[in-house]
């Protein structure tokens, strides 16, 4: 393969597998949540079951990713191809029973492909001298949720039922898995490599890193499991409610190109914090002024700040950590990250049917996202804008 085209099947291949695995595997439930309320298959009470059964996924593939003896190549392999699999699946059965297992599974899968990638695929192009590709890599999440809320778009217009259109999302990222499959490089090991443990090769943890990044994950799971429902009950229109999701994406995708702009002169944990404040503000705006043009801007500020902060943190682990053990400091933050969006959206769904609106824990999350940031940002030292 001639050089040029290797350099850009690296970003290309793991913009995709993050596409896939955080687009789809984690994402497409969101804009699909309102096709299944339509069809009578399950209540909001029930969707913040299924959301939080799968973030529990999330955060045992969190905490077990860097503990599997599975060579890391076959593990992304697998990982890709259960959340095709388990992504069809939705659509192949309405027993609620099976939902919760297949989300528990796209859960896992999706917290495993994010670590792999975020630690081979992010490392490669930084001991190469393409750093300046890895926000290509991370804005793949944003394409794919930008693909899938733009394809339920056309599913709402169109009067497509949810079962048919998890059918038609499970069976086009079947295909693009196996693309993905077939380019995977050296890149991303072949076997799984026997490290010694030695404490010279662990760095102790930075538990405001850990603390922030699982706020976050309380932070922007609510708007990113109900802002279409959110969006519906002011609008009935598709047309008009259905561009939440699309936008959402939008701004998760051009938010990453951004910040590897921003990392030239300002420190991860600035733009981080910075970022979070953005995304609190964004989750009170429906709040003060409960209509379609303030839901859809807090999900501009969320959709643009959420990728940016797991971009910040996933360069912010690699600066502090020796090489062999920033999967544990990866695993660590996406875990809490995963804890916190466990907790988001059973909470949410909670107050939800006793308040019979989401005001309530929009305030309490945006509260948490400002006390975290406070907190990251409490002792930031010349060192780290320096080094970052």
């Amino acid at each position: 393969m001639p050089p040029q085209s290797q350099n850009l099947r690296i970003p290309v291949v793991g913009m995709v597998a993050l596409a896939l695995a955080m687009g789809v595997g984690r994402f497409a439930f969101t804009p699909l949540l309102p096709l299944m309320l339509e069809d009578g298959l399950l209540g909001i009470t029930d969707g913040g079951y299924l959301a939080s059964i799968h973030f529990l996924g999330y955060w045992l593939g969190a905490v077990s990713a860097a503990k599997l003896p599975l060579p890391p190549k076959m593990m992304l392999r697998l990982s890709l191809l259960a959340i095709g699999v388990g992504t069809l699946g939705m659509g192949v059965t309405n027993n609620f029973i099976a939902w919760l297992i297949l989300r528990w599974l796209c859960g896992v899968c999706s917290a495993w492909t994010l670590v792999l990638v975020s630690n081979y695929y992010i490392k490669h192009l930084a001991d190469n001298g393409r750093a300046d590709y890895q926000g290509w890599v991370f804005s793949g999440v944003g394409t794919g949720i930008l693909i899938v809320g733009l394809g339920c778009l056309a599913f709402m217009v169109t009067q497509i039922g949810s079962s048919l259109s998890w059918q038609i999302v499970g069976a086009i990222s079947l295909i693009a898995i196996g693309a993905v499959c077939l380019n995977l490089g050296p890149e991303i090991p072949a076997v799984r490599f026997a490290v010694p443990k030695r404490e010279s090769q662990r760095s102790p943890l930075d538990w405001r890193i850990v603390i922030a990044y699982g706020a976050m994950g309380i932070g922007y799971i609510i708007p990113a499991t109900y802002l279409p429902v959110m969006a519906r009950e002011i609008v009935q229109s598709p047309l008009i409610f259905g561009w939440g999701w699309p936008v959402f994406g939008a701004a998760a995708f051009v938010s990453t190109l951004l910040a590897a702009r921003l990392q030239k002169g300002f420190s991860n944990r600035q733009i981080w914090t910075a970022s979070q404040v953005i995304m609190a503000i964004g989750l009170l705006l429906p709040v003060f002024h409960p209509h379609i043009f303030t839901i859809i801007t807090a999900g501009f500020c969320v959709g643009g700040t959420f990728m940016i902060i797991t971009m910040a943190g996933m360069k912010e682990a690699h600066r502090i950590a020796s090489p062999q053990d920033v999967m544990r400091h990866i695993g660590a933050m996406t875990t809490a990250f995963a804890t916190g969006q466990m907790i988001g959206p059973v909470f949410a769904g909670t107050v939800y049917g006793l308040t019979q609106s989401f005001a309530v824990s929009l305030v309490i999350t945006s509260a948490t996202l400002v006390i975290s940031a406070m907190v990251l940002a409490g002792r930031t030292s010349k060192k780290e804008v320096v080094q970052s």
